[in-house]
């Protein structure tokens, strides 16, 4: 029988040549499931055998059998494989219906700009945003909600009329003066009030840059491994990405490139996903191409607040006067992730631009939230809630660190600095296949993300990023040690 599925997967799938081949796969064995080509308690075939008869990576089907159990469609059974399930998802696509009419069994290619396929192809979002070991995920059961919806409640009690219209001036005046202020002193930022836009995320950031400041088939430098999240905007607005390598002290720059690229997406306060600290030098010598040049550095702030060795690294935007940076940030990671409030720092000659293009894009709003956050930051709960987190996520990674000494060794601890963030990652043999741990954890109820996804080039240091803040020490040990026993299954460690 699993000869027979085989045969179906493969001829749905040479129905269909076009787009991502792992897009494909998913798309097919969903159809076989809600046809009943694949009927309820069915056993798929193990992700080896199916890759074989496929002719595909094992990659390719691991990646498509995680999707499936995300979404509900099949079960994992410990030790016995993946099971097609019971009840499928509300979502699921209508089994198709004979008839007279030649009704084709999915959507054409043709229904999908080039722009959208290539945005799904690399969709790498993923459904579990909360516990061990989930990348970036604060502690947002730690906030104080009481406090800011105290401050809420007040101002929706009497709003100004400007609260409640669309926003056309970089966002709140209030949040953009106490930004310039919390910025200035904390991250020796030169920003005043008009240079500050207020966004709705780093997504929506990065959108209006490569909007505005990039043109179709421009190219711009990305780090290799990065966040897939820009990445995938940048695509979008059909931008051509030159990955290059990052080391200790950051990205390498590609000193012989010509013609040089638009703009560098650089996260050099923590860089992501590795963790290290791009180093002074290496900062002046972006600094100096970009002038030279003439490109932007975008700067992505990530996780600079929580550095628990040593005070956080001013960043590169204040490293010059009139630097050629646009700097963003986020409250995702300080407060709480569906806030979906950011800020972007722009040069002034850039500030009337990126305003007026910020309200004809997005027409901004939530304006009662931001003088919320204003009064919140101006009060100085923002920075005692951080002070409070840093401790907090100090102590969980120094628990998980110490997990990772006492059970695995010195060798899985981190290649680069790891003082700082919300995840590390745990280091893994060169050439063994990590996706294929991070699967059979997610098998058993644990997430972690394989390194090898962050990178674009093919040479690509292998690991798992453990995101340790939002959960508690005896949850993070009984995490571990599923983990723990899925590096053994791998072969990966002893007995």
């Amino acid at each position: 029988m699993r000869s027979l599925y085989a045969d179906h997967l493969l001829a749905r799938l040479q129905e269909n040549p076009n787009g991502k081949l792992h897009q494909r796969l998913l798309l097919v064995l969903q159809q076989a499931i809600t046809e009943g080509i694949f009927p309820a308690e069915t056993r798929l075939p193990a992700s080896r055998d199916l890759a074989k008869e496929l002719n595909v990576s094992r990659n390719t089907v691991l990646n498509a059998y995680e999707a499936l159990l995300s979404e509900g469609y099949v079960t994992a059974r410990t030790g016995s494989g993946t099971w097609v399930a019971n009840m499928l998802p509300e979502f699921s696509p209508a089994p198709v219906q004979p008839s007279s009419k030649d009704v084709p069994r999915a959507l054409p290619a043709h229904s999908l700009s080039t722009r959208g396929a290539e945005l799904l192809g690399y969709a790498n979002a993923s459904p579990y945003q909360w516990g061990a070991f989930v990348p970036g995920a604060p502690d947002v059961t730690a906030f104080p909600h009481a406090l800011l919806r105290k401050i809420e409640d007040r101002l929706q009690k009497s709003p100004d009329i400007e609260q409640l219209i669309y926003s056309n001036g970089g966002g709140c005046a209030q949040l953009r003066q106490a930004l310039s202020e919390y910025l200035r002193v904390t991250r020796s930022v030169n920003a005043e009030v008009e240079q500050i836009i207020i966004t709705e995320g780093i997504h929506q950031t990065v959108d209006l840059v490569a909007k505005v400041l990039a043109d179709v088939n421009d190219t711009v430098w990305v780090e290799d491994p990065g966040y897939w999240g820009t990445r995938n905007i940048l695509r979008c607005n059909g931008l051509r990405l030159h990955a290059l390598p990052v080391d200790a002290e950051g990205i390498i720059p590609d000193v012989s490139a010509a013609p040089p690229p638009k703009m560098v997406f650089v996260t050099p306060s923590h860089q992501y996903p590795l963790g290290g600290l791009m180093s002074l030098s290496r900062r002046q010598q972006l600094l100096e191409m970009a002038r030279r040049q003439r490109f932007w550095i975008i700067e992505d702030d990530y996780d600079s607040e929580f550095r628990f060795s040593q005070p956080p690294h001013p960043a590169l935007q204040g490293l010059e006067d009139n630097a050629p940076v646009l700097y963003m940030g986020t409250f995702s990671k300080t407060l709480y992730p569906a806030l979906r409030m950011g800020y972007l720092v722009v040069p002034k000659s850039l500030s009337h631009p990126l305003r007026t293009a910020a309200a004809e894009l997005y027409r901004g709003g939530h304006l009662i939230k931001q003088r919320a956050i204003a009064e919140f930051i101006r009060g100085g709960h923002f920075a005692a809630h951080i002070r409070r987190m840093r401790l907090l996520y100090h102590q969980r990674r120094q628990f998980l660190l110490s997990l990772i000494l006492r059970y695995l060794g010195n060798d899985f601890l981190p290649r680069y600095s790891h003082d700082a963030g919300l995840h590390l990652v745990l280091s893994l043999p060169d050439g063994c296949d990590d996706v294929a741990i991070a699967t059979r954890a997610l098998h058993k109820g644990v997430v972690v993300r394989a390194l090898s996804q962050y990178y674009l080039s093919a040479q690509q240091e292998r690991g798992l990023l453990l995101g340790y803040a939002c959960i508690d020490e005896p949850k993070l040990f009984a995490a571990f040690m599923v983990l723990r026993e899925c590096l053994r299954q791998e072969g990966i460690i002893g007995c």
